[in-house]
């Protein structure tokens, strides 16, 4: 993913001063969703599930693992924001034409997962990197407001999501097939508004509350980042409690639009506000807590989660398209064990762990994210 490297200092600043050293908590934190989004995705993909007679409970040490890979996509989105801050921040020129570059390319990137993995997406589905190139594209918008107006662009994105989905009739529980399906009103219009995996609505929140987190890492206040955290997820919990206490007594159609809000289910398609306002914190929590670990456990260049977090665009890009096509073929494709799929899992991740640690000596030359600043800057 675009990393949350700084420019070139001003020439007024010190290297090392805070505004300009490469921050490497967050490209460890990078590295630890792309790892759970990797463990996610192998673990599903292989899995044949569960035996005759069997339940998922059945499982706990696969299920439980497999289930952390939902925190991926939050982080993935909510770095996006603060690396967009950091990098708003400095004084570098063109700062918002590199910014647009970026996000463009990232859509790009987007666009060749789509047609490198049919078996899911569609050409026009909406994924997490569609999401974040949107997301920096329009980063010239975000970074002229202040961090106050971030925030209630964040409640009007929440507002907006429930009236959205409920224009659409988007059904309260969202499949693959119906996520990639073009054919409806609107088109791939459609899956980039409310109804793909990661919709502007509501995950553009993501982005927004993790830029006001990325001012504040500039300001040395994680305090303030942790104290954000908690606000969403307590109102993804507070809200989800009043759902359950009064919405039994509401009209069908109320309860229906109070679920879009603040119902929970298993999955986050489509997203309430309460599944994100619980995302969303646990995302800032881990920033926050990164940010305050920097200060006296400071990471270096070869912690393996941070050589991860350096590649983690290029990992991504390759185990969808390996994992979930190239499986197929030779009989791969949730077609093992559970204890085969945990053996496969946790070599998959040291291979992708050792791997970035080799590939750190050249400099990640030639990857995804090699490529994105050659073109875009």
């Amino acid at each position: 993913m675009p990393d949350a490297e700084t420019a070139t200092p001003s020439s007024t600043a010190r290297p090392d001063s805070p505004s300009t050293r490469r921050r490497y908590g967050l490209d460890a934190l990078r590295g630890l969703a792309v790892f759970l989004m990797i463990e996610q995705h192998v673990g599903i993909w292989l899995w044949r599930g569960p035996d005759a007679g069997r339940s998922l409970a059945d499982y706990p040490l696969l299920v439980g693992f497999n289930a952390l890979g939902g925190g991926a996509a939050p982080l993935f989105v909510c770095l996006a924001g603060v690396g967009s801050a950091l990098f708003a921040a400095t004084a570098r020129p063109n700062r918002d034409r590199t910014l647009v570059r970026r996000g463009l390319m990232l859509m790009l990137f987007g666009l060749a997962l789509n047609l490198a993995t049919p078996s899911w997406f569609s050409w026009g589905s909406w994924f997490v990197l569609h999401m974040m190139g949107f997301a920096m594209a329009t980063a010239p918008i975000w970074r002229r407001m202040s961090s106050r107006s971030l925030l209630a662009s964040c409640g009007l994105v929440f507002v907006g999501t429930v009236m959205a989905q409920h224009w659409l009739e988007t059904p309260t529980l969202l499949h693959n097939h119906r996520m990639r399906d073009l054919s409806l009103p609107g088109g791939t219009f459609r899956l980039a508004l409310a109804e793909g995996q990661f919709p502007i609505l509501p995950w553009l929140s993501f982005y927004l509350a993790g830029f006001v987190a990325g001012r504040w890492i500039l300001a040395d206040r994680p305090g303030r980042i942790a104290t954000m955290g908690l606000a969403f997820v307590a109102l993804g919990g507070l809200g989800n409690l009043l759902y359950k206490l009064i919405g039994p007594s509401l009209s069908p159609e109320a309860q229906k639009l109070f679920f879009r809000a603040f119902g929970l289910q298993l999955g986050f398609f489509p997203a309430s506000i309460a599944i994100v306002g619980l995302l969303l914190g646990g995302a800032l929590l881990l920033v926050a807590g990164m940010t305050r670990l920097e200060r006296t456990r400071p990471l270096g260049p070869a912690n393996p989660l941070v050589t991860m977090g350096r590649a983690s665009l290029t990992l991504l890009l390759l185990h969808v398209p390996l994992f979930r096509e190239a499986t197929r073929p030779v009989g791969l494709w949730r077609g093992l064990s559970a204890e085969t799929t945990l053996v496969v899992v946790m070599g998959v991740m040291a291979l992708a762990m050792g791997g970035s640690m080799l590939w750190r000596r050249r400099g990640y030359r030639y990857g995804a994210e090699w490529l994105l600043r050659r073109v875009a800057g």
